[in-house]
C-alpha cells in the first residue's frame, strides 16, 4: 500500500549529457524509497526527454527539478531559464511523449522568463493487492451471536415489581 506520508524533492542541476543518465537514477531512488517505484519508468522518461530537450535546444542549461508526492499523484516539475526555448517548437515531440503518458500536464511561465513543465502521475494505492472482497471466516460468522432485545427499563438498570415499585435490576 502507498504511504500517504507527503513527500518533496528537489534538484538543481545543469543539463549535460552525461547528467541525464545520473538525474534519472536519482529520481528512481526517491521513487524507490517513496515506495513508487511502479511510476519510475514513466517519471524518468518524461523527465529525460525535457532534460534532453532542453539540453540540444536552450542556451540557459540550468534547471531545477522538483517531486511532490501528497499520497494520490505524484507531480513532477521541470523549470527552465531559457526565455527563447518555445514548448510549441523544439519541446514539441516530448511533449506529446508526455501528454500520452501522463494523467496531466502542463507548461506555465515563470517571473524570469523561463518556464516550468510539470506532468502528474496518479498512484494506484493497493496495486499490487487484488481490489476484490474476501468472504468473512465462517467460523468468526457462526461465533457471532444476535444482540436480545432489552427493554429501556433493563438498560437503565432499573425494573419495576409487581407494585409498580422500581428497584435496581440484579
Amino acid at each position: 500500500m502507498k504511504t500517504a506520508v507527503p513527500c518533496y524533492y528537489h534538484l538543481d542541476v545543469e543539463v549535460s549529457p552525461e547528467r541525464v543518465g545520473q538525474v534519472s537514477r536519482i529520481l528512481a531512488a526517491h521513487l524507490r524509497y517513496w515506495d513508487l517505484e511502479n511510476l519510475r519508468e514513466r517519471v524518468c522518461g518524461g523527465t529525460e526527454m525535457l532534460l534532453r530537450a532542453i539540453d540540444d535546444h536552450a542556451s540557459d542549461k540550468n534547471v531545477s527539478i522538483e517531486m511532490w508526492w501528497n499520497g494520490q499523484h505524484l507531480i513532477t516539475a521541470v523549470g527552465d531559464n531559457d526565455r527563447a526555448l518555445r514548448p510549441d517548437q523544439e519541446l514539441r515531440g516530448c511533449l506529446e511523449h508526455i501528454a500520452a503518458s501522463s494523467d496531466g500536464w502542463g507548461c506555465c511561465a515563470t517571473e524570469t522568463g523561463g518556464k516550468v513543465t510539470w506532468f502528474s502521475q496518479r498512484a494506484r494505492a493497493g496495486e499490487r493487492v487484488p481490489l476484490v472482497p474476501t468472504a468473512p471466516d465462517p467460523r468468526e460468522r457462526e461465533g457471532l451471536d444476535l444482540p436480545r432485545e432489552v427493554s429501556v427499563a433493563h438498560a437503565t438498570g432499573r425494573v419495576r415489581t409487581g407494585e409498580g415499585v422500581l428497584e435496581e435490576a440484579r
